[in-house]
């Protein structure tokens, strides 16, 4: 059959940048790689800063790790090994008991890993019934590497738990729960990571039926990631990143390097079944796919940058971890994929699954042919727009209600994990007996002499207030570093795990007993911080950052899509449609996390809230993902109009067309998201399932039915652009000429092939 050749000279940058890449091949895959290498190269050189406690949080949390930063004190991790008699039989004034006790502070010591071992006998610190103490000591070392140094620790108290049978011998403490974190954490993690990429390449083997095509996508994602992965070494020293950040770049640069070569590469593949040939179809596809995903990755871009306005450390370098690996993929799909297509040509379809795809004569066929299903649902939401309109958008709402009563809260352990961690246990079983003990409150007082007998007063009112106000039901232990003039006192919180009760404890310690007791001392700083209030001052934060993180991203996404289509119509339905999107994804999580609806369909119970940090994360990823499927959506239906269509036809021809690379972006999207519904935490169940239904709700109900009913009810005044606005640059490259007997294609430039 003949192909036909379009030689029109190209505009946009996306088709100049495929046009020169098919060009030099060899010159645009070298200089790729030689970036990816170098990224890498030079970020494990300079290595990867973290984020500091002290620069998480502002607030009294971040004071208080500020003046422990400024002393120069290696606080260290305090673990805790509770003993309690099993029945109501026995307690610490049993010898046996008692017994127990020595052999745990002789089994820890002689570890070598602690110090500062201290007997509940000296410190008090047994419960009012008398059948559980408290055995305390410090981890040696570095605190944020204690976690690593505390096995031995661990298994010397197992073995004398294993010797008293009939007394519950357990720790707990910093080292131990950050060792059965990161522990959980990391198999999740690693088995999320490892089953991505089979998951998303079985999809694309799908899709695409050749395994060749399937393996470009994947491939250009990994080299993205793996480039960006350097990049954040290097950027940590001005920004400084953390695992969060490493994990959320992963899962992003996955879901959009995947997505921006298979819309590329279906472009592609579709003007070559159109009877064009190889050259014609990739300039074709670099002029309209490239152009929408510039259009796309610079709106993700933007989405993840409102992350930056939060002034959370860790917010932050998720943000911009996100917005690089957008960014080097959106430069990899319009550059090196063109190349590796120009370079493989008709080899592309290399490695035909038969099973999948039986090889059938091809004729030549219209350009927009597209989804018979997609076209059948077209039917009917064009048929009765309005119909579809309040039909879909009123099942939305619903799905969205929920949202109302929406809880947010940091998970404590037993939240997180439920049942699964042995440590779990641990953690109830010290709340019970010692409220809040397992994570109480510290103030950090810091004078210009804590020895002095007015800070020592103080110090001391406060203990008695701290129990008198009801606050804490003691005993309120002191640490003096007089060398550095600081003191930590530890309060054990009324409420213990109750957050809820635990906050008001925090509030009255923060509002009345400090005021009253060290307030009064002249020169003396005394932050609160702890768990519960680190909860406290990042909801503070974060609702505080809600309103300019949303405007932004907001307002960046409006001014995107008005510059991108010219219309005032499409930029402010596009914001609509997303905020319906992320309603219903918002609505789903409380529905299922918050009041337990169908939570046991997911592997997961009601826990009554939603981890704090995630409604915020939610809206902007999903906000900047949405973006991909309506910017190649109404970039088809724009250019279908543009080129004659009427807005039905151009809304028909739009959709179908894309119906099939949306579904299969979709698909990958929400299986590599499910994924994470399968976790052990909380967090990252309510994670994956959030983005998975919104994933699915905008590439089915919004794009398939809202956007197209949406527009048809609107008809020609989709394209109003108001005179006063008409200044506006115009930055739609999709002028169209006609090739030789075929339909109308964009102008495009071909370069010459060998």
């Amino acid at each position: 059959m003949k192909k036909n050749r379009t030689t029109t000279r190209g505009r946009g940058f996306a088709a100049r940048a495929g046009a020169w890449s098919a060009s030099h091949r060899w010159s645009a895959l070298g200089v790729w790689l030689l970036f990816v290498v170098l990224a890498m190269g030079l970020g494990s050189a300079t290595g990867r800063v973290d984020v500091r406690q002290s620069s998480m949080l502002r607030g009294e949390t971040g004071q208080a790790a500020r003046i422990i930063e400024d002393a120069g004190m290696d606080e260290p991790a305090t673990e805790t090994v509770l003993v309690q008699a099993r029945s109501g039989r026995g307690g610490s004034r049993d010898p046996g008991f008692r017994t127990t006790v020595e052999q745990v502070m002789e089994a820890v010591r002689a570890t070598g890993a602690v110090t500062h071992v201290t007997s509940p006998y000296t410190t008090g610190t047994i419960s009012k019934d008398g059948r559980s103490a408290l055995v305390r000591f410090d981890m040696r070392g570095d605190a944020d590497t204690a976690g690593d140094r505390v096995t031995p620790v661990l298994k010397a108290v197992g073995k004398v738990r294993g010797d008293h049978p009939d007394l519950r011998v357990e720790e707990i403490g910093a080292a131990s729960m950050s060792k059965a974190y990161d522990d959980a954490y990391g198999r999740d993690f690693h088995r999320a990571e490892y089953s991505a990429v089979p998951v998303a390449l079985g999809i694309l083997l799908i899709a695409f039926g050749a395994v060749v095509a399937a393996l470009l996508p994947v491939a250009l994602a990994l080299t993205a990631i793996v480039a960006t992965m350097g990049l954040m070494g290097l950027v940590s020293h001005l920004q400084p990143m953390s695992d969060t950040a490493n994990s959320v770049m992963l899962l992003v640069g996955l879901a959009v390097g995947v997505d921006y070569c298979l819309f590329y590469l279906r472009r592609e593949r579709e003007e070559r079944e159109a009877g064009r040939d190889a050259g014609t179809a990739l300039m074709i596809a670099a002029a309209t796919s490239g152009r929408a995903v510039m259009v796309s990755g610079v709106t993700v871009c933007g989405a993840m940058a409102g992350l930056l306005f939060t002034g959370i450390a860790d917010f932050q370098a998720m943000g911009l971890a996100s917005l690089m690996v957008v960014a080097v993929a959106v430069v990899g799909s319009v550059t090196v994929l063109p190349a590796l297509l120009s370079l493989l040509g008709e080899r592309v379809e290399n490695g035909r699954l038969p099973f999948l795809h039986p090889e059938k004569r091809r004729t030549r066929r219209p350009v927009g042919e597209g989804s018979r299903v997609w076209r059948k649902v077209l039917g009917v939401v064009l048929a009765k727009p309005a119909v579809s309109l309040v039909a879909a958008a009123g099942a939305l709402f619903v799905i969205a209600s929920p949202a109302l009563g929406m809880k947010t809260q940091q998970l404590t352990l037993d939240q997180e994990f439920g049942d699964r961690l042995p440590i779990v246990a641990t953690y109830r079983h010290v709340n019970a007996a010692f409220p809040g003990g397992s994570e109480p409150a510290q103030v950090v007082v810091r004078a210009h002499d804590v020895a002095a007998p007015e800070v020592t007063a103080a110090i001391e009112d406060f203990r008695r207030r701290a129990v008198a106000s009801g606050a804490s039901d003691g005993p309120v232990d002191v640490v003096v570093h007089r060398e550095q003039n600081v003191a930590v006192l530890t309060v054990p919180l009324v409420g213990g795990s109750d957050l809820d009760e635990a906050g008001h404890s925090l509030d009255v310690l923060r509002d009345d007993v400090r005021p009253a007791t060290l307030g009064r001392a002249a020169g003396v700083e005394a932050p609160v911080t702890g768990q519960v209030a680190g909860s406290k001052d990042f909801n503070d934060q974060l609702a505080g950052s809600v309103a300019p993180v949303l405007a932004f991203v907001v307002v960046f996404a409006f001014l995107l899509m008005l510059l991108s289509f010219r219309s005032l119509t499409l930029a402010v339905t596009s914001i609509l449609l997303n905020l319906l999107s992320v309603g219903a994804a918002y609505g789903t999580l409380v529905a299922v996390f918050q009041h337990g609806w169908g939570a046991s369909l997911v592997g997961a119970v009601g826990v009554g809230a939603i981890v704090a940090w995630l409604p915020l994360f939610l809206f902007v990823i999903l906000f900047g993902l949405s973006m991909d499927y309506h910017v190649f959506v109404v970039s088809r239906i724009k250019e279908a109009r543009t080129r004659g269509l009427s807005t039905k036809d151009a809304i028909t021809r739009g959709v179908v067309t894309t119906a099939g690379v949306v579904t299969g972006a979709a698909a990958i999207m929400v299986a590599v998201f499910a994924i994470f519904g399968t976790l052990s935490m909380q967090s990252m169940k309510q994670m994956g399932v959030g983005l998975a239904a919104a994933v699915l709700i905008d590439a089915t109900v919004i794009r398939g039915v809202l956007l197209p009913a949406v527009m048809a009810l609107l008809g020609e005044r989709n394209w109003y652009l108001p005179r006063w606005l008409r200044w506006l640059p115009d930055l739609d490259h999709d002028v169209i000429a006609r090739a030789p007997d075929q339909e109308p294609s964009p102008n495009v430039a071909v370069p010459a092939r060998g």
